[in-house]
């Protein structure tokens, strides 16, 4: 299937995007189509702009954090004590213990 089947293609424009690590990628894209300010670098996959001299910087990774490290940026130590103290208070007093 061909041209003659699908009719003409849109005229094209290719435009340069940089990435942090300094490769280059070139989209093609129809000349009336709104221009992405990023993309998404193929290479290392690190947002890219048109700007090769100030590309965007690279994502800040978070490390994995564990539920036990979410709860302890919520809570302190004497938090956590005091409700230790109260779940066994609890327990006790469920099994008839003073």
């Amino acid at each position: 299937m061909g041209e003659k089947e699908r009719g003409e293609a849109a005229p094209r424009q290719r435009v340069s995007f940089f990435c942090a690590n300094g490769h280059e990628v070139r989209p093609a894209f129809a000349v009336d189509a709104a221009l992405p300010d990023t993309w998404d670098c193929p290479k290392c996959g690190f947002p890219a702009g048109r700007e090769s001299e100030a590309p965007p910087n690279a994502p800040r990774n978070e490390p994995y954090k564990t539920h036990l490290a979410y709860v302890k940026e919520r809570r302190s130590d004497e938090d956590g004590a005091a409700i230790l103290e109260e779940a066994l208070q609890r327990l006790k007093a469920r099994r008839g213990e003073s």
